[in-house]
């Protein structure tokens, strides 16, 4: 069962539009879905808010350290309150995946992605990624002005399309039947014709 839920990005209006923010539009949506106000937290250096699910405290959590020190909040609360690293999920852009597809997944690298980065260096490895693609400039020198940059409207809506798809899948996220959240938040998005 999850307890912790994060959503990845940079805090700060010119940022918010920024691909690198798909954490931080999912956390919003999580969050709005379960009547949870984010409020600032400053011993995480977060925005965070604790919700009731079936009895359990979840905590939602968007860390406002900028995102190549994104371990420092995650860890932070994961620590305080004694919630294991399988018990959290972190959901982040994707460069390798399209805008529209997103993956779940238990563990593995962090494929140079910096907020990730920071989470293994605090916490380890053992942990849900939510992925949602924001696609792929290319060439490897562009990926920073990629993700600093906001995405066409097609491609914004097709990610908050996956975003919503991932939200039909939340009630089977929070009860830990990850096959099950896997086959709805997998299924690819209908091509346009």
């Amino acid at each position: 069962m999850l307890k912790l839920l994060v959503g990845l990005g940079n805090p700060g209006s010119q940022y918010a539009g920024t691909r690198h923010n798909a954490g931080f539009w999912w956390l919003d949506a999580v969050a709005q879905k379960l009547g949870a106000q984010l409020v600032p937290e400053r011993r995480f250096s977060a925005l965070a808010a604790r919700v009731n699910v079936a009895g359990s405290a979840l905590w939602l959590l968007a860390p406002q350290t900028f995102m190549n020190l994104s371990g420092r909040a995650v860890a932070g609360l994961a620590h305080f309150y004694k919630i294991a690293p399988q018990e959290i999920l972190v959901a982040h852009d994707e460069l390798d995946l399209p805008p529209g597809q997103a993956r779940l997944k238990l563990g593995g690298s962090h494929a140079g992605h910096n907020g990730l980065r920071d989470i293994h260096a605090q916490m380890g490895s053992d942990y849900w990624r939510l992925r949602f693609g924001i696609g792929h400039p290319g060439q490897r020198d562009a990926v920073v002005g990629w993700v600093l940059h906001t995405p066409p409207v097609d491609d914004r809506i097709a990610i908050e399309q996956a975003i919503d798809r991932s939200l039909t899948a939340l009630p089977d996220l929070l009860a830990g039947r990850m096959e099950r959240a896997m086959q709805v938040i997998h299924t690819k998005p209908q091509q346009k014709t």
